[in-house]
């Protein structure tokens, strides 16, 4: 993967000559490349740069074909930096001033000599649009997790406990091919169901609903599932709660696609939801954009403004929290298109019964 093309076209488009990426995602994102260090300059004339020192500089330098590696143990790196860029006019420089701390950012404008302008949002548009290459791992990583859900509902008893459960998804994920969890399982049950983003606990599945939320991480990008299912034969109210949010999930999913406002699709589910009755229980967004970091640009909510693009992977996640009693939350990926929307998730959305 590699997308200094891309970027470069956009720092070119720009008030900066160039961009800045110190960000382990970003820089990422650039260069197909994973390492924790390391400083990469995107100029708009199409050159690209990256600063490495000697621990990652042997294989970024047989791993990255556009842009030229330079070993940044030779001299201080800010120097090299302010070198390069005055070979290549560079006069404004982009920073990602959204993943920068105040002290590096002082301590960046300290020893760069170009000025800086904000470059976030260049990275964050580009990044939302997915290409067919992100594609082929986003579904690669949705169908581990498919597979990973599949292999431990048999586990689902009354003897196993919530933290087992995680583990045992992670396990599986692992297993199957993942190369780390895009983040630590949420598995609750019973009361705790209610909390949206409970952390698993010692004890054994309780009566009531089980939610289980989590990801694949595989060749750097995230998957996202959520599935809830009852533990015992669940009650009337149960039941109805659960087709709520079902039918919001469908009928939002059904509604999704391209030159519609994350506010507009976040309405389509929380209509329903309120129609039935839950409204103040849905307490958080719809969806969140998905990719290289589990959450991302753009967001559905109640005040979001972004307007989906065709390519833009987001998940789709309604949910009702009734405090101390029980939760419901059902989640799939899905890819906004033109003319609606593509579903990564694969999975069965039937309320599942286990005994208690």
């Amino acid at each position: 993967m590699n997308n200094i093309k891309k970027i470069s076209k956009a720092v070119e488009a720009s008030e900066a000559q160039a961009l800045l990426i110190t960000s382990d995602q970003n820089r990422y994102y650039a260069t197909g490349f994973a390492s924790s260090a390391g400083e990469l300059i995107v100029c708009g004339d199409g050159s690209a740069a990256l600063f490495i020192d000697a621990r990652y500089f042997e294989e970024a330098s047989r791993s990255i074909r556009e842009a030229e590696v330079i070993c940044s143990n030779d001299k201080p790196v800010y120097q090299l930096m302010n070198e390069y860029f005055k070979d290549h006019g560079v006069t404004k420089l982009a920073v990602e001033e959204g993943s920068l701390s105040y002290a590096a950012y002082t301590g960046l404008q300290g020893k760069l000599e170009p000025e800086f302008v904000p470059g976030q949002q260049l990275l964050r548009d580009l990044r939302a649009v997915k290409s067919p290459e992100e594609m082929e791992i986003l579904i690669a990583a949705q169908r581990i997790a498919d597979q990973a859900y599949t292999n431990v509902l048999k586990l689902i008893t009354p003897d196993i406990t919530e933290r087992e459960l995680a583990a045992e998804l992670t396990c599986q994920m692992l297993r199957l091919g993942a190369q780390d969890k895009s983040f630590d399982p949420i598995v609750v049950s019973g009361s705790l169901s209610s909390v949206p983003h409970g952390k698993p606990r010692d004890v054994k599945l309780q009566r009531g609903f089980l939610t289980m939320d989590f990801g694949a991480l595989y060749r750097g990008y995230c998957s996202d599932t959520t599935r809830t299912v009852a533990i015992g034969e669940p009650t009337e109210e149960m039941v109805k709660v659960y087709n709520t949010v079902l039918s919001a999930q469908k009928e939002a999913i059904a509604a999704a696609r391209a030159g519609m406002t994350g506010r507009e699709l976040d309405g389509v589910a929380r209509k329903v939801i309120a129609d039935a009755g839950y409204g103040e229980y849905f307490t958080h967004s719809l969806s969140h954009g998905v990719g290289i970091d589990i959450h991302e640009y753009p967001n559905c909510s109640p005040k979001s403004e972004a307007v989906l693009k065709a390519g833009d992977v987001i998940s789709m996640e309604p949910g009702i929290y009734l405090p101390g009693r029980f939760g419901v939350r059902i989640e799939d990926v899905i890819q906004i298109r033109e003319d609606g929307c593509f579903d990564l998730t694969q999975l069965p959305r039937e309320l599942l019964v286990f005994c208690a």
